[in-house]
C-alpha cells in the first residue's frame, strides 16, 4: 500500500469526525493553565511538558475533564516538550522522545478511560463517539520560553533551515506515537509555518495535521506576517487537513475566520484563548482582561456561521467553557 493511500486513510478520521459531530466538532480547552488551577506549579521552561516527568497523571485527568465536558479532539501536553528542552534539562535524547510519546499515549489513556466509563453507564450500546488525540507541536518561540511565540521574532540568525532541523525529529516522533493528528500550534510566522510545511513533504510523515496561527490585531500573524499568505502555505500542504487560529482574543475571530475562507476549502477550526493578556516578560497573565464564559460562548453560533468547523478554548478556556460550547452548538 502506498503512502499516499495511507495518508488518505489516515486524512479521513477528520472528515468522519465531522460527520458524526453533525458537521462542527469541538477541541478541548486550556491545558496548562487548567494544570496550574489543579495545583501544578509551571514556572519553569519546560511550562506543561514539566507535568510529563512529574505528574503524568494529573495531565491525564485534565484530558478526562474535558472528554467528560463533552470535547472531541484531546491535545497532548507536547506543546513545550522538545527533545532540546529535555535534554537542557539533563535528561537524554533518548529520554526526550519517550516523553514526546508518553504525552500521546497518556492522552489515549484518558481517552480509552472515557470510553470504558461510556461502556458501563450504557451496557449494550455500541456507538461509542468518536474522539482524536491530536499530538501538539509548539513553536521554536515556545521552547526559547522568552515571550517570542507572542511576537514571531526570532532574530536574523534564525533561517529556515534552523527552524526545520529544530522541529523535524520531534514531528517524526509525534506521527508514531499512535496520535490521530498533528496539531501545529500558535504558529507566529511565515518562515516557521514553510517550515513546517517542508518537513510534512519531505519526511515520511502518514498522519494529517493542521496549522493554526495566532494574531493579536485580527488582521495577521502576532509577527506581522500576513495571515492570507500564512493559510495560503497550508492549504497548499497536502498533508494539512484544516487551517485555522488558536491562543486570540475572541473578539478577532470573526473575522480572521473570514479571511482564512478566502485562501482555502479545507476546514477551518478556532480556539481562542479567554480574551486576557499574557505578559512575556513577567510571565503571567494579565487579570480582568478577559472575558467570561457566558461572553465567550455568545461568539460561538456567529463563528459557526462564519464557517468553524471545529471550535473550542485555548489559554485560560477550562472544562466549563467547552461545556458551554457543546451546549451552544446543540442548539
Amino acid at each position: 500500500m502506498g503512502n499516499e493511500v495511507v495518508f488518505d486513510q489516515c486524512a479521513s478520521v477528520l472528515s468522519n469526525l465531522l460527520r458524526e459531530c453533525g458537521g462542527v466538532g469541538v477541541i478541548d480547552g486550556g491545558l496548562a493553565t487548567e494544570l496550574e488551577r489543579h495545583g501544578a506549579d509551571l514556572n519553569d521552561p519546560l511550562w506543561s511538558a514539566k507535568c510529563l516527568i512529574c505528574s503524568p497523571q494529573l495531565v491525564r485527568q485534565v484530558h478526562l475533564d474535558y472528554l467528560e465536558a463533552g470535547a472531541d479532539i484531546i491535545i497532548s501536553a507536547s506543546y513545550q516538550a522538545t527533545i532540546q528542552g529535555f535534554v537542557s534539562k539533563g535528561l537524554t535524547a533518548e529520554d526526550g522522545e519517550a516523553l514526546l510519546r508518553r504525552s500521546v499515549e497518556i492522552a489515549c489513556e484518558a481517552r480509552e478511560i472515557y470510553w470504558e466509563r461510556y461502556d458501563l453507564l450504557n451496557p449494550g450500546v455500541p456507538n461509542r463517539r468518536p474522539i482524536l488525540v491530536a499530538a501538539s507541536v509548539g513553536s521554536y518561540g515556545a521552547y526559547l520560553a522568552d515571550g517570542s511565540e507572542y511576537s514571531g521574532d526570532y532574530g536574523e540568525s534564525v533561517t529556515l533551515e534552523t527552524l526545520k532541523n529544530f522541529h523535524r525529529r520531534r514531528v517524526q516522533v509525534l506521527a508514531g506515537s499512535g496520535a490521530d493528528i498533528i496539531a501545529f500550534e500558535t504558529t507566529p510566522n511565515k518562515l516557521e509555518t514553510q517550515a513546517y510545511a517542508e518537513i510534512l513533504e519531505e519526511e515520511n510523515i502518514n498522519i494529517p495535521a493542521w496549522f493554526s496561527f495566532n494574531s493579536k490585531d485580527g488582521i495577521d500573524l502576532v509577527s506581522g506576517d500576513s495571515l492570507l499568505d500564512c493559510a495560503t502555505i497550508a492549504d497548499s500542504c497536502k498533508k494539512v487537513v484544516a487551517v485555522g487560529i488558536n491562543c486570540t482574543p475572541p473578539r478577532f475571530i470573526h473575522g480572521l475566520i473570514s479571511s482564512i475562507k478566502k485562501v482555502t476549502r479545507k476546514p477551518i477550526l478556532i480556539y481562542p484563548n479567554s480574551g486576557e493578556t499574557y505578559d512575556g516578560d513577567r510571565k503571567e497573565w494579565v487579570e480582568s482582561t478577559g472575558v467570561s464564559d457566558d461572553d465567550f460562548v455568545s461568539y460561538v453560533s456567529k463563528w459557526r456561521e462564519a464557517g468553524a468547523s471545529l471550535i473550542g478554548g485555548c489559554c485560560r478556556t477550562t472544562p466549563s467553557t467547552i461545556k458551554a460550547i457543546c451546549k451552544a452548538l446543540s442548539k
